[in-house]
């Protein structure tokens, strides 16, 4: 079994719902199985800000799944609960983004593992060191909640649990 960390958001009603559904499915798989979920937090949108908050989560998940197969799975959630891709960073029913895989280091044309932006990310990062402060950012040689130490507090502050 690998341990991969898998970020979850939503922003179109039911945002709640959304998460529900794909955390279900996600138990669903039988290569995969979850061992950690943070609290689900709400958050302004990044990039694209013109549309309602979003609703953020962790998962840890232990899974027999290779990198791409995961991904694969995590496509088909979306695409099972009705996510539609027309804007860059634009609204949605459900996004599922793979952080971290073991410790690997990765990059192909459809999957960069880690995330490479999830330490800039603090809706990100906040759930993740919630859910294992001391897991490793193989890239930046640090911890989870050691990047969460280096984010803008005001940044932070903006992440609100539910």
């Amino acid at each position: 079994m690998t341990k991969a960390y898998i970020a979850l958001g939503s922003n179109i009603s039911p945002r709640e719902q959304y998460l529900t559904e794909a955390i279900a499915m996600i138990g669903e798989h039988e290569g995969i199985t979850l061992a950690k979920q943070s609290k689900i937090y709400k958050t302004a949108p990044v990039g694209y800000t013109d549309q309602n908050d979003f609703l953020n989560m962790v998962l840890e998940v232990d899974t027999l799944l290779q990198p791409l197969q995961l991904l694969d799975y995590c496509q088909t959630i979306e695409q099972n609960l009705g996510r539609r891709r027309i804007i860059r960073w634009g609204p949605r029913t459900i996004d599922l983004d793979i952080l971290l895989y073991n410790d690997e280091n990765m990059k192909a044309e459809r999957l960069t593992i880690p995330h490479p932006h999830m330490h800039e990310r603090a809706f990100v990062i906040v759930p993740l060191a919630e859910v294992n402060p001391d897991v490793n950012l193989p890239t930046l040689r640090k911890t989870a909640k050691e990047v969460l130490r280096q984010l803008p507090e005001e940044d932070v502050k903006t992440i609100q649990p539910l």
